[in-house]
């Protein structure tokens, strides 16, 4: 009898208790999305493009607030680290993150430990483009271009740690023997508009800010990085079919919090973002942002970002990059 009463009080008991912990959290002022990178860069251009589905699903504005500076967008992040942990304030960033370490001897804050992932937001194919005025129209032409200017070369970059950085360090070390002058700007943006002006002959930039350059005849596309062709630009070949399989990269986006954020916000943030990449599916496949369902929890995003550190610490070791 005891059992059975205990059952009943149980049973009437849970969709209290199923009320009680399906409460959502939702923020009681604007939302912050910081951007460590100056305007007009990829991170840049997937916070703005999410900022009114985002808002409308959170019940408050969401507005992107670009922080640029100090490697891999240090000035920016330390901000959100030691933001409030209350939901408010959250860092929307790339790869750069786990780029940081490998360049910063003194770090502002602990890239694991000071952060809470909350959503992986997709990966974009990097694509590397040069000034149209070269004359260079494919993988061949740039290699044979490259060998007979070395020493003479300006290879925009949008700042030491960038997630371009990065993907231009693995082209360089794919082309031994050539040197490259790295120039770095202050953000993706910046490093376009230097090769589109003519001050850098080419740069390395994720295809979600670069394809309307490529489009619009200002830059010119040699190809994408790794085996396989980019959906949103079917007539640039990889770089396995344009003759250099050693230049792999691609970028990455993902949106973080202050550690110790109560778990009810970052659940509601996660769900936001994963309900607005949903939803704004086929606009983010229009600058290349290619969704990773596999990485949508914030445990699984953890893993992610935990794991690719010392994978991306040995890339730019064995690039000759060390932390200062």
């Amino acid at each position: 009898m005891t059992t059975r009463r205990a059952a009943l009080a149980l049973a009437l008991a849970t969709p209290a208790i199923a009320r009680a912990q399906g409460v959502a959290w939702r923020p009681d002022r604007p939302v912050r999305i910081v951007v460590p990178f100056a305007p007009g860069g990829a991170t840049d251009v997937v916070a703005r493009v999410m900022t009114e589905t985002m808002s409308s699903l959170l019940g408050q504005s969401v507005v992107v607030e670009n922080r640029a500076g100090g490697a891999a967008g240090l000035i920016g992040s330390e901000m959100v680290a030691k933001a409030p942990a209350d939901g408010h304030t959250v860092l929307l960033h790339s790869n750069a993150h786990v780029i940081a370490p490998s360049l910063v001897a003194r770090m502002p804050y602990d890239v694991l430990n000071d952060f809470a992932a909350v959503a992986h937001l997709g990966r974009v194919p990097q694509v590397l483009v040069v000034n149209p005025r070269l004359p260079i129209n494919d993988m061949a032409g740039l290699l044979t271009w490259l060998r007979a200017n070395s020493g003479k070369v300006d290879f925009a970059s949008a700042g030491i740690g960038s997630g371009n950085h990065l993907a231009s360090e693995i082209f360089r070390a794919a082309v031994p023997g050539v040197q490259m002058e790295m120039v770095q700007f202050r953000g993706g943006g910046p490093a376009m508009q230097a090769v589109i002006a003519g001050n850098a002959h080419m740069c390395v930039d994720p295809i979600a800010s670069a394809v309307a350059h490529i489009r619009g005849g200002t830059v010119r596309a040699i190809a994408v990085a790794g085996p396989t062709r980019a959906a949103i630009l079917p007539d640039v070949p990889s770089a396995s079919e344009a003759g250099l399989p050693a230049w792999d990269a691609a970028a990455w986006f993902g949106a973080f919090v202050p550690a110790r954020t109560p778990a009810p916000a970052i659940a509601a943030l996660n769900a936001a973002f994963n309900t607005a990449m949903e939803r704004l599916q086929g606009r983010l496949g229009e600058i290349g942002v290619e969704r990773q369902p596999q990485l949508a929890t914030p445990a699984a995003f953890d893993a992610f970002v935990r794991a690719d550190l010392p994978k991306v610490a040995e890339v730019l070791r064995r690039a000759g990059v060390q932390p200062e």
